[in-house]
């Protein structure tokens, strides 16, 4: 997989907005693409731009509101294969230890 992205979808609301979240997530799985999602985003694996583009649509329209907030961060490493874990890895050779600390 050569193209990797961020994603944040979330609707303009007071309190929780996870149930709304969860719906953009799901919405991913309609798509050949690959997703983890974490506490700030969802990090998404695609082949090309084009079928990140359309989960990523997808994701965007699954969430219900007055208003939706998208945030979208993409690499698209055109000349290599890569792979989200790889580029953590990459970070972790760099620093000799896990990129994670736990307080």
């Amino acid at each position: 997989m050569t193209v990797v992205a961020l994603l944040s979808v979330a609707p303009v609301i007071e309190g929780s907005m996870a149930e709304e979240v969860a719906e953009a997530v799901a919405a991913l799985d309609d798509f050949d693409v690959s997703y983890e999602t974490n506490p700030m985003g969802t990090t998404i694996e695609a082949d090309d731009v084009d079928t990140l583009l359309d989960a990523v649509g997808a994701a965007h329209r699954a969430v219900d509101g007055d208003r939706v907030s998208t945030f979208l961060k993409i690499d698209d490493k055109r000349t290599v294969e890569t792979t989200a874990d790889r580029k953590v890895e990459a970070v972790e050779e760099h620093l000799g230890r896990a990129a994670r600390r736990e307080r």
